[in-house]
């Protein structure tokens, strides 16, 4: 029997940060080095905020409409608010811990604008928004929206109280998210308590990465900076995180099968052909995807 082995680290790096209003925000995902991990192909992580002169809570984002289509949205909120608008009448704001799963299908407009939660005397934002590729079948069809609460996620916790994992999309053990998923697409956050380890079978046919949002951590015996992105290559099969820090750490770990379909993105939307792309554009201009009222 072939022992299992700890799965190599193909790249990490950290984005530099635009300033977006008085929002810092990290794009993680395309970089350089990759253009999708699994059916993720695009990572962005709203942080910081600047408190504004006049004492006003200005700390937002994505104010203007914008149309979708061809993937899901994932918008997870490890702190702040994300108050979500579309074009299907939905008007929903959630504080820290909660979901916004947004499926594009077809076409959709919508904003979600990030803010500090109200009344915190430390204000803090830490936003992770994932835009997950659907496949072709999928991208015609009907557009869809639900949010979840923190307490509403699944949620698994460690042996010798090493923390939780709360699994936002895809399976854990026997935990399957309600987040529906098309590629074996999954995504977990994980806290570890400190000095604590946290470890994970993976499948060799699975791309996967970690995001460090506001922390350090040991990734298969290898250190890393908080904001990193690290990418693991299909050599091996184990994936252990060690907090060796006096607090505990949060860790976003997420992956799911490679793209087998050609990709082709411009601005929001994410097909398959440039024929695809400006069918997508022509339906928006011709009102398909319908407008914002209550905003």
């Amino acid at each position: 029997m072939r022992a299992e082995v700890k799965k190599k680290i193909r790249f990490s790096l950290r984005s530099l940060c635009a300033q977006l209003g008085e929002i810092e925000v990290q794009r993680v995902l395309p970089n350089e080095y990759a253009q999708a991990i699994g059916p993720f192909v695009f990572i962005e992580h709203f942080l910081s905020y600047k408190q504004s002169l006049n004492g006003e809570n200005k700390g937002l984002v994505d104010q203007s409409w914008n149309p979708c289509r061809g993937t899901t949205t994932i918008t997870y909120i490890l702190a702040g608010t994300v108050e979500h608008l579309d074009s299907m009448g939905n008007h929903i704001t959630l504080g820290s811990g909660g979901v916004h799963w947004t499926s594009a299908g077809k076409g959709i407009v919508h904003n979600e604008m990030v803010r500090t939660e109200p009344g915190v005397t430390h204000p803090e934002i830490s936003v992770i928004r994932f835009w997950v590729n659907l496949p072709s079948n999928l991208k015609s069809g009907a557009p869809d929206y639900f949010s979840l609460h923190s307490n509403e996620i699944p949620k698994e916790e460690l042996d010798g109280i090493a923390g939780w994992v709360k699994i936002i999309s895809g399976k854990y053990g026997n935990t399957v998210a309600k987040i529906p998923g098309y590629s074996k697409e999954f995504l977990y956050h994980i806290h570890l308590e400190a000095g604590k380890q946290f470890l994970i079978t993976t499948n060799q046919t699975i791309e996967c990465a970690a995001f460090l949002p506001s922390d350090k951590a040991v990734v298969n015996d290898i250190e890393f900076q908080s904001g990193q992105l690290v990418v693991f290559t299909s050599h091996g099969e184990i994936i252990k995180i060690n907090n060796r820090s006096e607090a505990a750490i949060d860790i976003l770990l997420f992956g799911g099968q490679p793209n087998n379909e050609p990709i082709v993105s411009d601005g929001f939307f994410v097909m398959n052909t440039p024929h695809e792309i400006t069918q997508a554009y022509n339906d928006y201009y011709d009102g398909k995807y319908g407008q914002i009222h209550n905003a």
